[in-house]
């Protein structure tokens, strides 16, 4: 690889990462495509991979974080703790953005629950009284995308995608977006160190 395309890649990432952060893209791939547009290279094979994207987005948020994230950041993990306490009975884990601790100004979190079935999640919120609404997530796995139902509500004025997977699915967490690797997961314990250590 050239330096010049070394150079195309690494400010490719760089764009991608303000995207992420500064417009509340979630997907890497619309990020960095969106990126590539924006630099005038929109033809490049020369993509960066996620996990660069993704250290940039660490990099970006260092160089520029400030009271206000750091307050949003601990406002989310504070709403996810909430969240998993409502939902103890399905054990829930925090994933994605938040638990990485990356504020990309969207008020929104992921937890991954697990039971027989979604109608047990639906009975058990509709009992407390929780206003929920009903969508998917895909996943890639080996055998393709794999969809999963995801029960959406709102939490101390976040919103909350507890995604639904099967009780043995504990064991076994989807591939990262990101990396490829199991995603990583954190129970309500250790978003709660998180917090004390913020």
């Amino acid at each position: 690889m050239s330096i010049n395309d070394l150079r195309v890649r690494q400010m490719i990432a760089a764009e991608a990462a303000r995207i992420i952060l500064d417009e509340g893209v979630v997907d890497y791939r619309l990020a960095k495509r969106k990126a590539a547009e924006r630099l005038g290279a929109g033809q490049t094979r020369n993509l960066p991979r996620n996990t660069e994207i993704e250290a940039a987005v660490f990099e970006r948020q260092r160089l520029f974080e400030d009271d206000a994230s750091r307050l949003r950041l601990t406002h989310l993990r504070q709403a996810a703790v909430q969240a998993m306490q409502l939902l103890e009975p399905f054990h829930p884990r925090l994933v994605g953005p938040v638990l990485a601790g990356i504020v990309n100004g969207r008020d929104e979190l992921t937890l991954h629950i697990f039971a027989d079935s979604p109608e047990e999640v639906i009975f058990y919120l509709q009992d407390r009284g929780v206003t929920w609404r009903s969508d998917e997530r895909r996943f890639k796995g080996a055998q393709g995308h794999v969809a999963y139902p995801c029960l959406e509500f709102g939490a101390d004025g976040v919103d909350v995608d507890a995604v639904v997977f099967p009780v043995d699915g504990i064991r076994q967490p989807p591939p990262s977006p990101v990396d490829g690797r199991p995603m990583r997961r954190a129970d309500v314990r250790e978003v709660e160190r998180l917090l004390e250590g913020q």
